[in-house]
């Protein structure tokens, strides 16, 4: 009995924790998992056809290489351990940027990284100190280099200062996904290397705002979300419509400055570039003189407005009733009551001169 109730309570917990994940994260992990599977059972084993070779990129314009490498995995092992890193990392960048925004920077993230990726390959075959050409004949699949991306990404929005690498030490932060580099080559030397760190370069080049023009304003991404083509998506509880923060505008991505030692010249460059840029949108700030704030007349728990000599213990000034505001309320409530000197403080002598304007003449 106690096993079949433990098996109970654990597959309870699977499927709240995969009803947590949101739409577009979720959907990718099927994807990858219905592509493997049908791989398998088909016997479906030449990833030379749907892999990132740089070579067959640039000399035959294979431009379906960049995102087609990204579902094909080579063991179970290798889809089961990249799921598990996205879930959790591509959950949070889902809820906090929006379904429709997180899928085009994906996008953005699987071009740059096979843009960067062919860069690196080239400048390595052919430089002039040592030929590489074997970087160009590589053949990378998986989507382990979108992830790198990911983890500078979420690191950089983090404010952890340190990491833990799988629980055995910490590290800090910015230096968090480079360890993870150096640790995958060792302990895996036949991952790839050219697709992990061109997968760091691309989420430094995204955190440094330099897809910034690539991005939709914030009203094509709410055009999007309320199309007639999205409103059975939009209606699933995992698709996140505009990220938590609220909305578009007021989500802001990190920028990074150059550190001082790195020289004026670096310091003008970068800013420089950055002008070259379109400037995030700020987002509206409220005006202080309207805090929306009111007091209900007859609510003693209501907030009064401040008033001179009204001091608290601490210093603060608050407004406390008084006995000339609490008769007020009353000779509100009942016009009987109301005085001359009263309707004057609370301006309504001019509906007593005039008798049609509010009822209060007699």
């Amino acid at each position: 009995m106690r096993n079949v109730v433990t098996e109970a309570s654990l597959s309870t917990q699977a499927s709240q924790w995969w009803a947590a994940v949101p739409s577009v994260t979720a959907s990718i992990v099927f994807l990858c998992s219905a592509v493997y599977a049908v791989s398998l059972v088909f016997g479906y084993d030449s990833f030379n056809q749907v892999c990132l070779s740089p070579y067959k990129l640039v000399e035959h314009f294979q431009v379906y290489r960049p995102y087609s490498s990204v579902v094909f995995h080579g063991s179970i092992l290798h889809l089961v351990f990249n799921m598990l890193a996205l879930v959790p990392i591509g959950s949070g960048l889902e809820r906090l940027l929006g379904s429709v925004r997180y899928l085009h920077v994906l996008f953005l993230l699987m071009t740059s990284n096979a843009l960067i990726q062919v860069a690196i390959a080239y400048i390595g075959a052919y430089n002039p100190i040592h030929w590489y050409p074997d970087l160009l004949m590589e053949c990378s699949i998986g989507f382990s280099g979108v992830i790198f991306a990911m983890i500078v990404i979420e690191t950089s929005l983090s404010t952890a200062q340190t990491r833990s690498i799988f629980g055995f030490f910490t590290v800090n932060a910015k230096w968090y996904p480079w360890v993870l580099l150096v640790l995958f080559q060792l302990l895996m030397p036949r991952v790839s290397l050219l697709g992990h760190l061109s997968g760091i370069l691309s989420g430094f080049a995204y955190t440094y705002g330099l897809f910034h023009w690539l991005l939709l304003s914030p009203e094509n991404y709410s055009a999007i979300e309320g199309s007639h083509i999205l409103t059975r998506v939009v209606r699933r509880s995992g698709f996140i419509v505009g990220g938590s923060s609220g909305g578009y505008a007021s989500l802001s991505l990190p920028s990074f400055s150059p550190p001082s030692s790195a020289g004026p010249a670096i310091g003008r460059a970068m800013n420089r570039l950055r002008s070259w840029m379109p400037q995030a949108r700020s987002q509206p700030q409220v005006d202080e003189k309207f805090p929306g704030r009111g007091h209900v007349l007859g609510n003693s728990t209501g907030t009064l407005p401040p008033t001179r000599g009204a001091t608290s213990k601490a210093g603060n000034q608050r407004a406390k009733p008084t006995e000339a505001q609490s008769d007020l309320q009353t000779s509100l409530l009942d016009e009987s009551h109301l005085s001359i000197a009263q309707e004057q403080r609370l301006g309504l002598w001019e509906n007593r001169t005039h008798p049609t304007s509010a009822g209060l003449a007699r």
